[in-house]
């Protein structure tokens, strides 16, 4: 579906994008750039890395003055990592980049980029109560720390109360930074850590002066993600009377770690590396990241920060990222590293409505968040067409007017705005009605051509025809839910497509969370309006969904490695809606959403806690996978301090899920064939003595075996191999086809299932040298 100018703006207003343009690589000036250092190569000379670099550094500097070249070089640093990456961040000249680039232990750069940024009833809608479920004793995420690299936070949030929270655990090495308006005080046993980095912002920016230098999120999104993930219960919260109740994030006893890298001047590579750094050293189990870098940036290898997660998962730190907001076209997914959990986003069983009651009575149901009061009184409904005329809306202003969809959605609204008419009514064809036009600041009724007929029949057969509004109309239980919407970004993943991506879909449209209270919601008339809670739509607010269920997943099972969790989370997904019909694309007529929409399907929380079979991986397999894509010794070096010399190389990941490029090479005809074949590991972890059989559905047209075909478990945490198939004509009949394996155990307590993708898109070939 082709993205207007409009939908572009909504998706950067509705998901708090923060879009900072820079200059190309060749600008005379200094700049500031990341660099990748073999820590092997120090030399026995320096006490540390951190030394060893300032040395460096000094030896390079364009400075002459002897006299001020400590002070040039401590200027010239932003940060040494330790524990993400093995480097550091400095603000150079091209000169002395170029000199830096000959040192002993030099293993490469990237420039220092800006980056995007990608609940009252999200918690019942994942199955998530004290009575059945996940949140059953003792297990509402008790002891796990969630890190949030984010926007900061409101501490006084009641999401932070640590009423009911346990103690904080002894291996934590956080700490609460002081800053402007923020002290340690406002930590306790719910937020245990808060944080701050913005040199690399202000080494872009040096004229900058930050108002807000602390910990405090002045701007929302961080608070927002933050009590998605762990926020503790929060009676009374709503949105303007839409969406009433009680706020729980998805681990409400898990403790949070927050990570300020975001703010309104930017967001940039250097700083959120220093956050991932320190939270790998404080200890957190869960990394929750809703930013990320454009998808013409994303490669492996030139992405500090998954560079960063790597070693973030070698530590056992789980991370869960939001997969963008560039969808629905394919290719457009963002922080797809096969170690990380990509989290694509969906709609929920919830609708916020207004009503608008024509003069005989017939009532039209159309989707609104507007926030102000209005007169249920009735007023006279005027039809102004295309409503182009300024002042032709000006003499008409006290009325409902309607506009008919000639001109763009948005002009229309502006030019009501500017009018300052009292209400409309916006008839469109246009299927996807967007945050933007929800959220208007007068009284607005959104409505397809159907009930537009209807309104525009009602007022030509009546000599005084009238109308009236209501808002604040909340819907729950609505079906079908939930659908894969627009704006999330759709695999496959550029810089590594033979790991399908994403891998899960989570809540993220209309999510009520908590808010900062000085940072704008929205606007009746003229007047902003503040809120201490927001309803926001984006992967960012899917990503926390992930990260939360991930923590309650570490609490059962706290051995588990990041990829079993994964591996959790992901085969006991739910492909299906509240219809119980497969889920489907909003963007694509609603059609069958596919797994490069929501990869194995809509999280499940109280089955991922049990799932029967992982498919684990180790560090090991992710670099098999890197040798596999030509990745150099020098490149791996960037992921892992360990040497590794590339003799066993894989694509073939041990992944829950199966992707396969049918590419045509133009000369294929109908009885060419195309094979290929995987082969994947499973451990028990459920009890002993089990047995499972293979199923699998879908694949239209495409042979698929199983071998074999049944696998019986004698012990717990016993390993099975097994291969997958696929045999095909070369020319499939649709791009994509897909289908499931799933492993079903003779006494039918556990289904694990895997999606299976066979596609002809066009795979983009990405070298690395």
């Amino acid at each position: 579906m082709p993205q207007s100018s409009t939908m572009n703006f909504l998706h950067t207003l509705s998901t708090v994008l923060f879009i900072v343009s820079f200059h190309p690589f060749t600008r005379a000036k200094p700049d500031t750039y990341i660099i990748h250092m073999d820590p092997s190569a120090m030399p026995k000379a320096f006490s540390s890395h951190h030394s060893w670099y300032f040395s460096m550094l000094s030896s390079i500097s364009d400075t002459s003055e002897a006299a001020s070249a400590s002070s040039t070089v401590t200027s010239k640093h932003l940060y040494t990592y330790t524990h993400s990456i093995n480097g550091f961040s400095a603000t150079l000249t091209l000169s002395e980049l170029e000199s830096l680039k000959k040192s002993f232990g030099y293993l490469s750069f990237t420039r220092d980029r800006p980056l995007t940024v990608h609940t009252t009833h999200t918690s019942q809608f994942l199955g998530l109560n004290s009575v059945s479920g996940a949140w059953t004793a003792p297990n509402y995420g008790e002891d796990v720390i969630i890190g949030i690299v984010d926007s900061g936070i409101w501490p006084e949030s009641e999401s932070y109360s640590d009423e009911g929270m346990a103690q904080v655990p002894t291996r934590w090495k956080g700490k609460c930074e002081s800053g402007t308006n923020f002290n340690s005080s406002f930590c306790n046993k719910k937020l245990i850590g808060a944080r701050f980095y913005n040199k690399g912002l202000l080494s872009s920016h040096p004229k900058l002066t930050i108002p807000m230098n602390s910990p405090r999120d002045i701007n929302g999104h961080g608070t927002h993600t933050s009590s998605i993930a762990a926020g503790n219960s929060a009676k009374g919260a709503s949105y303007f009377g839409y969406a009433s109740g009680t706020a729980n994030g998805m681990a409400p006893r898990a403790h949070i770690a927050m990570y300020k890298v975001v703010w309104r001047y930017g967001t940039y590579t250097s700083d959120v590396l220093a956050a991932i750094d320190q939270a790998i050293q404080d200890g957190v189990d869960i990394l929750s990241l809703s930013l990320g870098l454009s998808v013409d940036n994303n490669v492996l290898d030139d992405d500090p920060i998954a560079v960063a997660t790597f070693a973030a998962m070698e530590k056992g730190i789980f991370i869960a990222a939001s997969a963008g907001n560039d969808g629905p076209l394919y290719w457009s997914l963002v922080n797809g590293a096969p170690w990380m959990l990509t989290v694509a986003a969906g709609s929920i069983d919830r609708e916020f409505d207004g009503i608008l009651t024509l003069g005989n009575g017939v009532q039209i149901t159309f989707e609104s968040l507007y926030p102000g009061n209005f007169s249920r009184n009735q007023m006279p409904l005027i039809v102004m067409d295309e409503c182009a005329s300024l002042e032709e809306l000006r003499q008409v202003r006290n009325n409902i007017i309607v506009c008919k969809d000639h001109l763009s959605i948005s002009d229309q609204v502006e030019n009501a705005e500017s009018a300052m008419v009292s209400a409309a009514v916006f008839i469109s064809n246009y299927s996807y009605l967007s945050e933007l036009h929800t959220r208007s600041s007068f009284p607005a009724a959104f409505i397809g051509l159907d009930d537009g007929q209807t309104v525009i029949d009602y007022i030509k057969q009546n000599s005084d025809p009238r109308g009236r509004f209501q808002f604040r109309k909340t819907s729950i239980g609505t079906k079908p839910a939930p659908k894969a919407d627009a704006y999330s970004s759709r695999g496959p993943f550029l810089s590594c497509p033979n790991v399908l991506k994403p891998d899960i879909l989570a809540p993220g449209s209309l999510v009520l969370a908590s808010w900062s209270p000085v940072s704008e919601v929205t606007k009746v008339g003229s007047h902003p309006l503040f809120s201490k809670f927001n309803l926001l739509s984006g992967t960012s607010m899917a990503a926390p969904h992930a990260a939360g269920v991930a923590a309650l997943v570490k609490k059962a099972h706290p051995d588990w490695s990041p990829a079993a969790i994964r591996s959790a989370i992901m085969t006991t997904a739910n492909p299906f809606d509240n219809n119980l019909s497969p889920i489907k694309d909003v963007s694509n007529f609603n059609q069958l959403a596919s797994p490069l929409d929501i990869g194995a399907g809509h999280i499940n929380p109280i089955k991922a806690l049990d799932p029967g079979l992982v498919y684990d991986a180790t560090p090991e397999d992710y670099m098999k996978l890197l040798c596999a894509m030509n990745y150099t010794s020098k490149k791996i070096r960037m992921f892992t301090k360990l040497s590794h010399d590339c003799m066993n190389r894989s694509l073939d990941l041990n992944y829950p899920t199966f992707i396969a490029f049918f590419n045509d090479d133009g000369l294929s005809t109908s009885a060419d064939k195309f094979e290929q074949e995987f082969q994947r590991t499973v451990t028990n972890v459920g009890k002993e003595g089990m047995a499972y059989t293979a199923k699998v559905t879908g694949m239209d047209g495409i042979k698929v075996m199983v071998e074999p075909p049944k696998l019986v478990f004698k012990q717990k945490y016993e390993k099975q191999s097994y291969k997958l198939r696929l045999e095909g004509p070369k020319l499939l009949k649709k791009d994509v086809i897909f289908g499931a394996l799933s492993w079903r155990d003779d006494a039918g307590k556990y289904m694990v299932t895997s999606p299976i993708m066979a596609t002809t898109i066009t795979s983009h070939t990405v070298t690395h040298s």
